[in-house]
C-alpha cells in the first residue's frame, strides 16, 4: 500500500528513526541541562532544603530605607533643563585662526611686453570660383553677400583688399597696406589666418 507516493514500510521506518532521534536529543539535553544553565550566583538549588534554610539564615525583617541617602550631595544635577522639551544645541565654539603666513620677500612684477596694434579683421568676403582665360590670365569670383566682384592677381577688391595669389581651391587677400594676409577656402567658409 501506498500514502503520499512512498510504500507504507518505508514511511514506518521514517517515523522510527524520528522518534529515535527526538529520544536521543531529549536525554542529552536533561543530561547537560545543569552545565548549560548554572544557577545564578548567591542561589541554593531548591533540591536541597536544608542547604537553603541554612543560607538564607532566620527570617527577618528588612531594615527601613534611608531615604536621606539617596539625595543627591552638592548641586542638582540637569539643573533647569527639561528633557521632554527639544531646543537648539549651542553652536560648536569657533575654530582657532591660523597663524599668519611669514611676510613674503618684494618680488618686482613682471615687466611689460609692449604690444603691437590689433591684428586687422577677418576680410568678410567668399571666394565662389576662378575660370582661367585662353591668355592664361586667372580671374576670381568673390561674393561679399550683396553682390558679385570680380579680380585678377593683383587687383583691389572692394576698394580695400589686394588679390595675393589665385589657387585652384583657394585664394590668398590681404587689406591694402599689405597688413592681414588671408587664405580663403573655395567653398567659402571661414578664412584661415
Amino acid at each position: 500500500m501506498k500514502i503520499g507516493g512512498k510504500p507504507l514500510k518505508e514511511q514506518g521506518r521514517q517515523v522510527v528513526t524520528l522518534v529515535v532521534l527526538v529520544l536521543a536529543l531529549v536525554s542529552v539535553v536533561y543530561y547537560y541541562w545543569d552545565d548549560m544553565f548554572p544557577p545564578a550566583e548567591g542561589t541554593v538549588a531548591a533540591s536541597n532544603p536544608a542547604a537553603t534554610a541554612a543560607a538564607v539564615g532566620p527570617l527577618s525583617l528588612p531594615s527601613a530605607l534611608k531615604l536621606a541617602a539617596l539625595e543627591p550631595v552638592g548641586e542638582k544635577p540637569n539643573a533647569g533643563r527639561n528633557p521632554f522639551r527639544f531646543g537648539v544645541p549651542p553652536p560648536p565654539p569657533t575654530p582657532p585662526r591660523p597663524p599668519a603666513p611669514p611676510p613674503q620677500p618684494m618680488t618686482p612684477p613682471p615687466p611689460t611686453v609692449p604690444q603691437g596694434p590689433p591684428p586687422p579683421p577677418a576680410i568678410p568676403l567668399k571666394f565662389v570660383g576662378a575660370v582661367q582665360l585662353p591668355t592664361g590670365k586667372r580671374i576670381a569670383s568673390l561674393s561679399d553677400g550683396k553682390g558679385v566682384l570680380m579680380g585678377a592677381e593683383g587687383d583691389v577688391i572692394d576698394g580695400r583688399y589686394r588679390i595675393v595669389k589665385i589657387g585652384v581651391e583657394s585664394i590668398v587677400m590681404e587689406y591694402l597696406d599689405g597688413r592681414g594676409r588671408q587664405t580663403i577656402p573655395l567653398r567659402g567658409g571661414s578664412p584661415e589666418p
